[in-house]
């Protein structure tokens, strides 16, 4: 374990967390709401720092993330623990769950950041449950992985406090955000927090600079409503419209069976949306439509997906091959 950063002592051997918006107060031998940090006499604990659950090469369009050095594969890692409870959680074993009941692997942020260099990785991918919980972990981890001159993902709910989320953010290049409604009750009901505080460490990641893509899942009766798509696209529209929207398929998990989401309503939100945004894609859905990068300038195909075969060929570095024009891609 490692001292956590981010909380203040209370009286009677109490701690308050402060690294995401929960701001637990948290008893001696307690955890808060993420489950992995804890209290030891009066001082509070990253429990996980240092202790995977899962260890991958994957596709980075498995994050998803489309415009971030596409076809290539990173080195994809997590632990357990959220400060989320969703009850729709595709990863509920790993992310609700206590560290004493899963058996985790020791790592050093030396060994992540060495296997990433090796195995022809652009970097490093803190994913599978939510990095920001891990953060000590992932703050020197990162530090590693950028000296060898490779990058670091996050894959996240975007549930955090503003100065941890500002600390970090300088090691960070790319990030997929889960969006997960624009509607606050949603956020209060089904998942245990609030809206407001992931859109705003959305913008905050935009405007440094951090390569955004956000993933939206939409639930069968819950959060699927037009009014909710619609302020959805808007808020995006104005915030970059160049930023990557990922509408994801919902299927039963966890503890909701709600029916899955229908593939033409979907195909509706697909072409929808990208009357406003110019980069909206599907997820979690067979057949080809919603996968393809169209340049919206000459309207040819720059990147086609087919799974996780990748042909950027249409791509220039972040032009246009046809046109020329400069495309919000990183490569």
């Amino acid at each position: 374990m490692k001292v956590a950063r981010f909380f203040s002592h209370l009286e009677n051997e109490r701690v308050q967390c402060f690294l995401c918006p929960h701001r637990c107060i948290i008893a001696k031998d307690r955890r808060g709401t993420c489950r992995v940090r804890k209290n030891e006499g009066g001082v509070l604990y990253a429990q996980t720092y240092g202790k995977i659950s899962s260890i991958a090469l994957d596709p980075i369009e498995k994050k998803p993330l489309y415009h971030f050095y596409p076809g290539r594969e990173i080195l994809s890692v997590g632990s357990v623990g959220c400060n989320f409870h969703c009850s729709f959680c595709q990863n509920w074993s790993i992310s609700q769950i206590n560290p004493d009941d899963f058996p985790l692997r020791e790592v050093s942020p030396e060994d992540l950041a060495s296997l990433a260099h090796r195995n022809n990785s652009i970097g490093l991918s803190y994913t599978y449950n939510e990095p920001f919980i891990w953060w000590e972990f992932v703050y020197d981890t990162a530090q590693l992985v950028r000296k060898r001159g490779i990058k670091n993902v996050l894959v996240t709910n975007g549930y955090v406090e503003e100065e941890p989320l500002r600390e970090l953010l300088p090691w960070i290049d790319a990030m997929n955000i889960d969006l997960k409604s624009m509607d606050d009750d949603f956020y209060r009901r089904y998942c245990g927090g609030t809206l407001s505080p992931v859109l705003r460490a959305i913008e905050i990641s935009a405007k440094e600079g951090i390569h955004i893509e956000l993933t939206n899942l939409i639930i069968t009766g819950l959060n699927d409503r037009w009014e909710l798509i619609e302020k959805l696209v808007d808020w995006i529209y104005d915030l970059n419209p160049n930023i990557p929207l990922h509408f994801s398929r919902y299927f039963p998990a966890y503890k909701l069976d709600n029916p899955p989401t229908s593939a033409s309503f979907l195909s509706e939100v697909y072409h929808f949306a990208r009357r406003k945004l110019p980069f909206v894609y599907l997820g979690n859905i067979i057949g080809e439509e919603g996968s393809t990068t169209f340049c919206p300038h000459c309207g040819r195909e720059v990147v086609i997906r087919r799974g996780y075969q990748i042909d950027a060929s249409g791509l220039l570095g972040d032009h246009c091959r046809f046109c020329g024009s400069s495309l919000p891609f990183r490569n």
